[in-house]
């Protein structure tokens, strides 16, 4: 009997990952038909010429294959941390020397939150605007109708989108064949618009003249904004299923709608406005309308669910304090939901609803924020190639080509520079508050530390005290959280003041690495610093896109000296109090910095829930730090 299915198994295995892949990776760029190409002749800025529509045109099919296709599908994608992509996993690969490089990392990350809050209002707007090709009556109600099904968007992340998952895929895949049959239905009434293939009308219309290049640049950009999220996601699908999708189904299909409203435009160039719902028929208006807004509430949940994993990883990188964290499914570790986070960004999103109220004036300030975080994804790009190309020749080609894709995304962010009087600053001004909150968190964890480590006690010392004056022994097995190699503070208070030592001690700490998952054989460390003591040493080993959990972790070691059941651990942690120095003395970190650092710890998540510790099996010690 023949037992080797195997190609047949992995075919279907790479089949649903591209369907789920193009339910949450695709949706940002495959809205943008809805207003790219319209902002590019809002206004009257440029004049809807023969000449114009065929440079705008060919200005978005190269911008899309320079820049998604050439930088982030086929180079990028080399530059991973074992498969994780993402500005966060990126700034991981760089070694210590290039100390400017975290803070760039960080403010790229903290601008993809500025555009979290305006991917979702751009996108539901410009949907359920389509209302008004059909009547301009339901004007007034387009913005209170946004809102409500942002909200409904917002409030269902608390459930987890584990089992609508698998719907989205297969919804994306019907709105890209719809982008292509729209798209060609308009190009056969029009086929002279196919002569935008030809880079010349790109070249012709960048040259022209330098003012109206640089807002054609800034609104074509609005085409290629969803570029990042391609290789965010990349460790959650895989390379080959994103390559896949993008070349034979997303590229083609949006290149065929922008160049069928292309041809619209050529057809009847007074019809700027809903340019992307001038292709339908009339009659499938209203259900274009609904499968637009449903495409783009999909495309609005991926952005959410990417902030969610970012700021998950920011926390186990230290860049951020804990946060509460759901785990909303127990087979997909990404499956998660941050409360604190998905209403921050609902009230921003509503927020830049009701300032701007129009998709048009949105897209103003849309660009800035996601042109600065390409940007900065290459910057980085750029210093870690010496770490993951061995070969002179092969590092030097690379790196040519991540400088030229360097000076592409330069250019971009340049000619977006002009939306910041017109919005942009939103996105910016949080990118940078986001990022001084980090630097801020980071300076004060590193004092923090240093200053524990002054005053911890040496084990080979802590030990040799030990048998001078062996405490009062109790039975059961304690676990006492430390941060670093000595005696953890905690430990030493006990003895101090319950002036006891239980039969079984272990000192635990947690090392989070620089790699997105940790092997189940490479999770726990084991040592034994006095067997007569009953005294020993574990760390639990995660990488940073993993939960932590250590009663599971120290349940699975099974370890024949130890009873490490759930039930039968006592765990014993310190809760810091900070006191600041006097004003007299030496100053190590600005009085404001401490207040905000203060701050951020005093409201940072429980660490029993955090650590999935069992409430009744804890007990604290307060402990004062000073700053």
């Amino acid at each position: 009997m023949n037992l080797t299915p195997s190609t047949d198994t992995k075919h279907s295995k790479v089949a649903l990952l591209c369907v789920a892949a193009l339910g949450i990776v695709f949706g940002d760029i495959g809205t943008s038909p809805l207003y790219a190409l319209r902002e590019c002749f809002a206004g009257d800025s440029i004049a809807v010429t023969t000449p114009n529509v065929l440079g705008a045109l060919s200005l978005i099919l190269w911008s899309l294959f320079i820049v998604v296709s050439m930088k982030y599908l086929v180079f990028l994608f080399k530059v991973d941390n074992r498969g994780e992509g993402g500005i966060l996993a990126l700034v991981t690969l760089i070694t210590s020397r290039w100390h400017f490089i975290i803070p760039l990392g960080i403010f790229g990350a903290g601008l993809l939150y500025g555009d979290a809050i305006i991917t979702p209002a751009i996108s539901v707007l410009s949907a359920i605007e389509g209302i008004n090709v059909g009547t301009p009556y339901c004007q007034p109600y387009i913005v209170p109708i946004t809102i409500t099904v942002l909200f409904m968007l917002f409030f269902v992340q608390k459930s987890g989108t584990a089992k609508i998952g698998s719907v989205f895929g297969f919804v994306m895949i019907f709105w890209f064949l719809t982008l292509a049959v729209l798209g060609v239905c308009s190009i056969v009434k029009t086929p002279e618009v196919l002569a935008a293939v030809n880079p010349y009308y790109a070249i012709h219309m960048l040259t022209e003249s330098y003012r109206g290049s640089i807002f054609i640049l800034g609104t074509v950009f609005l085409a290629v904004t969803g570029g990042e999220v391609l290789y965010a996601d990349m460790g959650h699908f895989g390379k080959y299923p994103i390559r896949l999708n993008w070349y034979f189904l997303v590229f083609p299909a949006l290149l065929l709608n922008y160049f069928g409203q292309g041809a619209f435009l050529l057809r009847s160039p007074g019809l700027v406005e809903n340019l992307f719902y001038r292709l339908a028929p009339e009659g499938l208006l209203y259900p274009l309308v609904g499968l637009a807004t449903l495409a783009t509430v999909i495309a609005a949940q991926a952005v959410i669910s990417g902030m969610y994993s970012l700021t998950s990883q920011a926390i186990q990188l230290g860049f951020w304090p804990r946060m509460a964290i759901a785990y909303t499914s127990k087979d997909k570790i990404g499956q998660i939901y941050m409360s604190g986070i998905n209403w921050v960004l609902f009230t921003g999103t509503v927020c830049l609803v009701l300032l701007f109220k129009d998709s048009g004036s949105l897209a103003g300030a849309y660009g800035s924020a996601v042109s600065g975080t390409m940007l900065l994804t290459s910057v980085i790009a750029v210093f870690s190639v010496p770490q993951l190309w061995h070969s002179k020749i092969s590092r030097f080609f690379i790196f040519i080509v991540l400088a030229a894709f360097l000076a592409v995304d330069a250019v971009f962010f340049f000619a977006n520079s002009y939306k910041i009087m017109h919005g942009g600053w939103i996105p910016l001004s949080l990118g940078l508050f986001i990022c001084m909150l980090s630097l801020v968190w980071r300076q004060g964890r590193a004092l923090m530390r240093d200053h524990i480590i002054k005053q911890t006690v040496p084990m080979s010392v802590f030990l040799d005290s030990l048998h001078l004056e062996l405490p009062l022994r109790v039975r059961g097995l304690a676990v006492f959280l430390s941060g670093n190699d000595g005696v953890p503070r905690v430990l030493l208070h006990n003895l101090k003041h319950n002036k006891v030592l239980h039969e079984k001690t272990i000192i635990l700490k947690i090392a989070t690495h620089e790699v997105p998952f940790i092997s189940a054989a490479e999770r726990a460390e084991f040592c034994v610093y006095d067997a007569g003591l009953g005294l020993y040493g574990v760390t639990l080993n995660y990488g940073f896109c993993e939960n932590l959990d250590i009663p599971d972790a120290l349940a699975q070691m099974h370890n024949p000296e130890l009873d490490l059941s759930k039930s039968a651990i006592s765990y014993f942690l310190g809760k810091e109090s900070i006191v600041f120095f006097k004003r007299k003395q030496k100053q190590n970190m600005w009085l404001w910095k401490k207040k905000i650092y203060h701050a951020m710890s005093r409201n940072a998540y429980d660490i029993t829930a955090y650590y999935g510790l069992p409430p009744n099996q804890v007990t604290e010690f307060g402990i004062q730090v000073e700053l």
